[in-house]
């Protein structure tokens, strides 16, 4: 897998042009929204009578309820439509939404610019399915992670970018309203000239027939992605975290000017902070995932989401000033740095959180349904959101203040997530995994790229520990069933990890010839379904640090299921306190000490024919060389 750096993507055509557009939409509909939000928070009689409150929670409501009417159609049109024509049109009806919403600000007409808002959720709608079925068209599987982190980042800098203009430009005397109405306008045509530059995306399913009627196609959306059950939990995380953003999100303006008795410049700050956390956990997941779809860092994010959510409560206790102060002043009161601190660890572990979601729904979707995919889920984020809006406004008439919400939203989030990631071990098998190659040992891949992104395939590895499968796991880009040795496959704790996997235990045949049966039935299977199996042919854990003679049931697997094979091996776990090594294990712990240098090598593919017992070990022993 290429170690290339995923800002290389904004050089080239493939992607540079569809960034900029979304980038400059996501920065739009900011300026618009924040700049209405502001006015009515802290201009509010010029404009309307109604309650503050109820307007900051309605408005983003508004903005997402076309999400919930119009998802369904917009991804059956993305599914049948050529991708760069979609995006123009949808980016010459941005102008027009804009051109209505000028009308409103000029006219001081409220109304008018709801419904400009919810004309923005309209192109909204029509731009999503389209966004994230782009980017698997033109890149590669080890893209895709840093390709949707640059797509998440500049998405939360442009809203950033957005929300300040907003917040400043239209408090601006004497010609804010009139800056934000030309602005847009402006901004809008500059999407369209972006949108000109993106190359063509062919239409997965020309064929697609368009069902007009959303209520059907909708379910029928909904009940396509259930049968595909990580993808559909993946989805409902993902909503989730939509759920938990618009909860806070939506406090931040009445957060900042009567909690924190702070002016515009305060709930500027606020966006900034929470903004350059989301996109900085975005630009992380490349890092930390190591170029490949690493689901593992979700549940981090949950974790992360729900540990500086319920801080963010406890640090808004200690705040105690009550003079009305701006962005420099209030950085200066006690405990202002401890709020902004929380802040920016809820959005570094959100962009952690949402990343890894979006390349799993992408890599695992049918790819000619990918964009109807997306659409569900766009409706199901919608529906998530509308029911955000209304928690908020609920707890806010029942007397929760602010602090108290984000609170509860924690504690929400904490359970959500342990309920998901219930149904969907894989999630917190990979977080596991990605936790103790993080943490006891700094794992350095050589040559993974030559695994293969899909299709069926056997690795052959060495067994050297405990922790062989563990690492091997944490460092394939995809998932991979284990044939083990079914006491290893008993161990406490280490069991779960390995059900989880779906791994394969056997037996030698005079001990269980049962289930040395079933697991050769088993692994047949799995290579029938295109899985990747791996297998360690020395059967048992080495006692001496050298290979063990390779046994001959890869022979036997290969007569079922002529399948290539992949030679692998591990270089460093000798020694390890997991290894059979009979030294002191206090001593080799303390003398590797944490983050433990280890290698595993994949070497060329082997074609079934090619494949035997010796041969295969000599392919190992070459690849692990002198490196125990």
């Amino acid at each position: 897998m290429s170690q290339h750096s995923q800002f290389t993507l904004l050089s080239q055509r493939r992607f540079a042009p569809f960034f900029w557009t979304q980038f400059l939409g996501a920065f739009n509909d900011n300026v618009f929204k924040t700049a209405l939000l502001t006015i009515l928070t802290y201009d509010a009689l010029s404009w309307t009578n109604m309650d503050v409150g109820l307007l900051n929670n309605l408005i983003p409501g508004l903005f997402i309820l076309p999400f919930v009417l119009f998802s369904a159609t917009s991804g059956q049109l993305a599914d049948k439509f050529e991708k760069g024509r979609m995006a123009r049109n949808v980016k010459l009806l941005e102008i027009g939404i804009m051109l209505i919403a000028a009308v409103g600000w000029q006219t001081h007409n409220l109304w008018l610019l709801i419904a400009a808002v919810a004309g923005m959720g309209i192109h909204s709608t029509l731009f999503g399915p389209v966004k994230y079925a782009y980017l698997p068209q033109h890149l590669k599987t080890d893209e895709l992670v840093g390709g949707n982190g640059l797509i998440e980042m500049g998405t939360f800098v442009g809203i950033l970018l957005g929300e300040i203009l907003g917040a400043m430009l239209v408090v601006h005397k004497p010609w804010g309203i009139e800056l934000v109405a030309g602005g847009a306008i402006v901004v809008a045509i500059m999407g369209y000239l972006t949108a000109l530059r993106i190359p063509d995306s062919p239409a997965p399913a020309p064929e697609l027939k368009i069902n007009w009627n959303p209520a059907t196609e909708t379910i029928r959306n909904i009940s396509f992605s259930k049968q595909n059950r990580p993808v559909f939990l993946s989805l409902l995380g993902n909503s989730w975290f939509w759920f938990y953003g618009a909860i806070v999100l939506a406090q931040f303006p009445l957060y900042a000017k009567n909690y924190l008795h702070g002016d515009h410049s305060v709930f500027v700050l606020l966006l900034t902070i929470f903004s350059f956390g989301i996109g900085a956990g975005s630009l992380l997941c490349e890092k930390l995932s190591g170029h490949k779809v690493e689901i593992g860092l979700v549940p981090f994010g949950a974790i992360g989401l729900s540990v500086f959510g319920f801080d963010l409560y406890l640090s808004s206790l200690s705040y105690t000033n009550v003079a009305t102060v701006g962005a420099m002043e209030f950085i200066k009161q006690t405990g202002s740095l401890h709020i902004l601190f929380d802040i920016t660890m809820i959005g570094i572990f959100g962009g952690l959180y949402i990343v890894p979601l979006f390349a799993l729904i992408q890599t695992r979707c049918d790819p000619k349904h990918l964009s109807r995919t997306i659409a569900g889920m766009n409706i199901l984020n919608a529906l998530f959101m509308v029911v955000a809006s209304l928690s908020a406004v609920a707890m806010l008439e029942k007397g929760f203040t602010i602090p108290q919400i984000f609170m509860a939203t924690a504690i929400l989030n904490a359970i959500v997530a342990i309920y998901i990631f219930s149904l969907v071990p894989e999630f917190l098998m990979r977080f596991i995994a990605w936790i103790l190659i993080h943490t006891i040992y700094k794992v350095k891949t050589i040559n993974t790229e030559r695994l293969p992104d899909e299709g069926a395939g056997i690795l052959v590895c060495n067994h050297v520990s405990y922790m062989d499968a563990i690492v091997i796991m944490a460092s394939s880009p995809r998932p991979v069933r284990f044939v083990m040795d079914h006491r290893i496959f008993k161990i406490p704790f280490m069991s779960w990890v390995f059900r989880t996997a779906k791994a394969i235990p056997i037996a030698p045949a005079k001990e269980d010839p049962w289930l040395m049966e079933k697991s050769f039935i088993d692994v047949a299977q799995a290579l029938h379904e295109g899985d990747l199996v791996c297998i360690f042919p020395e059967g048992k854990l080495t006692a001496t640090g050298e290979l063990n003679e390779f046994k001959g049931g890869i022979m036997k697997i290969l007569e079922r299921s002529p399948v290539p094979v992949y030679p692998l091996a591990l270089r460093g776990l000798w020694g390890s306190v997991f290894s059979r090594d009979k030294s002191n294990s206090f001593g080799r712990a303390f003398r590797q000490g944490p983050f433990s240098k280890l290698e595993l090598v994949v070497g060329e593919v082997m074609q079934p024919q090619d494949v035997t017992p010796q041969a295969l070990q000599e392919k190992v022993s070459e690849l692990r060389g002198d490196w125990k």
